[in-house]
């Protein structure tokens, strides 16, 4: 039987796994109650950091991670490396970001674009990336643009009257929904390139107050305050998104792994959300 470890098995990842068939899957987690949920799913769950992966990472076949590096580095890499240089999987993928291209003033980047990232975290992402890719497995790199799904939408700041639109000139964002994000993947499984990267986004990169915008129409509510973005009071998490603007080409997926977005537009993505709510 094909056996998926997942680390750190979360949203996308979840996707991910109700698209399989026929797979084992193994999914790590940071505590029992979220362990006992993926049981419930039908994953066998294994509590990580805590518990030693390798034995699962040796009788992998798929080994996917989407655990974020920190300032110490990844966390997989740093742990568990010799493990995976001894594996043999049939496909591995790693769960990047499209912030390792920087800012492009709005301009469009694809897979060959020279990375050029601008925060800390998309520095870590860089390092991270090439981490993997010298551990000789046959990995596969998805850089991921601004996810969004069930559960992760404007709708309930919109509800509540909180959400804000925040004016920036010239800038975009590129975003993809999560079971975009799990089509592709499962291509990928099925046709696997190793030392391929792909762009995960949809085809419509926009300024954010635009989506938030569209989704007080389908609610049918005022529109938000629109706020200059020097004026907005913003947590430097939030700030640092807004200090990179570029447009992500999807070609690749579409035309190597042959994917038909669900989803191209965020205006598909909010109405399906909507529609799933009601």
């Amino acid at each position: 039987m094909k056996t998926l470890l997942s680390i750190g098995h979360g949203y996308s990842a979840r996707a991910l796994a109700a698209r399989l068939e026929g797979f084992r899957i193994i999914g790590t987690t940071r505590s029992e109650e979220k362990a006992d949920a993926l049981h419930a799913a039908g994953v066998e769950p294994l509590i990580w950091p805590g518990t030693d992966l390798a034995p699962a990472i040796s009788e992998a076949t798929h080994i996917l991670t989407s655990v974020s590096p920190g300032d110490a580095g990844d966390p997989v890499l740093n742990t568990h490396a010799d493990a995976l240089r001894a594996a043999t999987p049939e496909w591995v993928g790693y769960l990047s970001t499209t912030g390792v291209y920087g800012d492009r003033d709005g301009g469009w980047v694809d897979e060959g674009s020279e990375l050029k990232p601008a925060t800390r975290r998309g520095k870590a992402r860089v390092t991270a990336e090439l981490g993997w890719q010298a551990l000789g497995l046959p990995l596969h790199i998805f850089r991921i643009a601004g996810i969004y799904g069930p559960g992760r939408g404007p709708f309930v700041k919109v509800r509540a009257g909180t959400a804000r639109r925040i004016i920036k000139p010239n800038q975009v964002f590129s975003r993809i929904h999560v079971e975009d994000i799990a089509q592709v993947l499962a291509a990928s499984i099925a046709r696997p390139n190793p030392g391929a990267i792909y762009n995960l986004c949809d085809d419509d990169p926009a300024p954010p107050q635009d989506v938030i915008a569209h989704a007080a129409e389908l609610l049918g509510l005022p529109l938000p305050p629109a706020i200059p973005i020097e004026e907005a009071d913003m947590s430097p998490m939030a700030r640092s998104f807004y200090a990179e603007s570029k447009r992500v080409s999807n070609d690749r997926i579409k035309h190597e792994l042959g994917v038909h977005l669900e989803y191209p537009t965020y205006r598909e993505g909010l109405a399906a959300l909507l529609e799933a709510e009601q």
